[in-house]
């Protein structure tokens, strides 16, 4: 098992180097560890006997997966696994124990992609870009542990333009979203970015079955306390992080558009008293 250029079983796997390339060796490897913690998890258990040595459990870009012991270079080529999978084994309850080394296994996913892209020198927004991709999909814990949230499905939404606070220009996303919210994202999800979107014209039958389900209504104005409304424009506060419909804080569109920070009210006369 060679990681520099990474070989499993004879197959040499191509080194990403551009985020969507990134993304899609860690969609691989995310789908190879869940193979082991889930329809293969009887094969997974065996190998991970407590009597050996510290084992790690690896997930390939072929979404194959494997459980052997570390590399012997120092410093590995890629980020290590977590050591010693195997001597909690037997130390817990099967589904306490792989619960525990899906986390794991989504830490190290998440190591993987962001030492490509420190490798290959990814700027700010491909960053940002590469773990909104990789956000919109859920965890290996959460696929383990039965606990999936249903979100919409607004694939393609992130890949689109800077959300630069500076740039003006209104990104657009799929229609199950807020109109004009200023993140792609589900309120309090992601980092906001200071930047008006409208909500995307057309594509009305993808996601409405699921439109009771969204984790968005939860989410109330810090105004009036009411839930959003998909033809309402919200924004939110870069200090306190509370989402307010645009009318409750007499903010339109046309002035969010010019706003690098925004206060809330409550915000705003909090720091004029200190």
């Amino acid at each position: 098992m060679n990681f520099g250029g990474e070989k499993m079983e004879g197959i040499q796997h191509p080194i990403p180097r551009t985020v969507e390339e990134v993304f899609t060796d860690f969609k691989g490897r995310r789908a190879g560890l869940i193979k082991a913690l889930t329809l293969e998890v009887e094969k997974f258990y065996q190998q991970c006997d407590p009597e050996k040595e510290n084992l790690c459990l690896y997930g390939f870009p072929n979404e194959t997966w494997e459980v052997n012991l570390p590399v012997e270079e120092v410093p590995p080529e890629l980020p290590e696994p977590a050591l010693g999978i195997n001597f909690a084994r037997d130390g817990m309850q099967e589904k306490d124990w792989l619960s525990l080394v899906a986390v794991h296994s989504d830490s190290w996913l998440l190591s993987v992609a962001f030492y490509f892209g420190a490798r290959f020198g990814f700027g700010k927004s491909e960053r940002r870009r590469l773990f909104q991709m990789i956000n919109d999909l859920p965890t290996v814990f959460e696929l383990v542990t039965g606990n999936v949230k249903q979100p919409k499905d607004h694939s393609g939404a992130h890949t689109n333009g800077s959300k630069s606070k500076s740039s003006g220009k209104a990104s657009r996303q799929s229609e199950s979203q807020p109109k004009g919210v200023k993140m792609s994202a589900l309120p309090k999800e992601e980092d906001k970015s200071g930047e008006v979107e409208e909500e995307e014209e057309g594509g009305e039958e993808e996601g409405e079955e699921e439109e009771e389900d969204d984790e968005q209504g939860a989410t109330l104005c810090g105004a009036c306390g009411d839930n959003y409304g998909p033809d309402e424009f919200w924004i939110c506060c870069d200090v306190c992080e509370r989402w307010f419909h645009g009318k409750c804080v007499k903010i339109t569109p046309a002035k969010a558009e010019h706003i690098k920070q925004y206060k809330c009210p409550s915000c705003s006369t909090k720091r004029a008293r200190v």
